[in-house]
């Protein structure tokens, strides 16, 4: 498996790890030939190339090795977001390529994004509870980025809560882009995007 995967840990790289990391690649293999229902546990270690007893000593389930893998995709594309975007310059000046940035890698692999998008739903709540740290994490950096840049850039700290709609409105215009068989123009997103954040960041008052 390559080091650079969007799955590693950059805090931690031994065998349980590498093992780990194998899992949730075959995890996203599976899902994204056969989808998550298809999917089995032996389909998942045969493409790991490890035990069913590996497997459990990393996750409970399938549903959990779901959520694994849902996270850690969602944590490498936030890493790429947070790349894109130079503290030192204005932030409005970086909008539009750190959103690019932002949905190319959601767009790399279409079929892995519709599953985890979609099936994170019908997860019950350990799903719902999941979708809820990956959104706290997307709404936390909008509030560190917007405070870090108002000195110089005039952008306003929002609240957590035009916060947290800003990023779900972002997740409904990619969850429609998915229902209309769009992902690979997901770059389209771009500007509507952009004009959400800069009326949010750029005009609502900022938060107390």
């Amino acid at each position: 498996m390559a080091t650079d995967s969007p799955f590693a840990d950059p805090l931690i790289d031994d065998a349980t790890a590498l093992h780990r990391r194998r899992l949730l690649e075959a995890m996203a293999q599976c899902v994204a030939h056969k989808g998550f229902a298809d999917t089995t546990i032996a389909d998942i270690v045969t493409a790991a190339h490890v035990s069913r007893r590996t497997f459990y000593e990393h996750f409970r389930s399938r549903e959990a090795c779901l959520i694994a893998l849902y996270e850690a995709a969602s944590a490498h594309a936030l890493r790429e977001l947070s790349a894109a975007i130079d503290p030192a310059r204005d932030w409005r000046a970086q909008i539009d390529e750190a959103l690019r940035r932002y949905l190319a890698v959601l767009a790399a692999q279409p079929a892995l994004l519709r599953t985890l998008f979609v099936a994170v739903f019908v997860l019950g709540d350990e799903g719902l509870a999941a979708r809820r740290r990956v959104n706290d994490h997307l709404v936390q950096f909008i509030i560190d980025t917007a405070r870090s840049g108002a000195p110089a850039g005039g952008a306003t700290t929002p609240s957590r809560e035009m916060a947290t709609a800003l990023v779900g409105g972002i997740n409904e215009l990619i969850l429609q882009a998915i229902e209309d068989r769009r992902v690979d123009r997901l770059a389209d997103l771009v500007p509507a995007a952009a004009q959400l954040v800069m009326r949010i960041l750029d005009r609502w008052p900022p938060a107390c």
